[in-house]
């Protein structure tokens, strides 16, 4: 609902979609072909959790990746970045998502 609304408010046009594999990986949301972002409630992210990120950072359609979790700092692990939620929130609403 976050997103639907940033976009209505701040980018009205923009596509939000998702993306599934062939072989069955997913990412939650994708916003212009631009940024690619799963969203997941661990407070731990594992590489499992980066696996539908990393299948489609290998189609080199998407600019940036995101993974949004409890996790308590931000990081970045193999060109993914790894957001604690609220920081995804002020990252989106003060511009520096897309």
């Amino acid at each position: 609902m976050e997103l639907k609304a940033w976009i209505d408010y701040r980018f009205p046009g923009a596509q939000l979609s998702y993306w599934q594999s062939e072989s069955g990986f997913e990412v939650d949301f994708i916003i212009d072909n631009e940024v690619a972002i799963e969203v997941k409630a661990t407070s731990i992210a594992q590489e499992r959790h980066l696996a539908g990120l990393g299948a489609l950072r290998e189609e080199n359609v998407v600019k940036r990746f995101i993974l949004v979790c409890r996790e308590e700092r931000a990081r970045k692990v193999d060109g993914i970045d790894i957001l604690p939620w609220r920081e995804f929130l002020e990252q989106l609403w003060s511009g520096k998502i897309a």
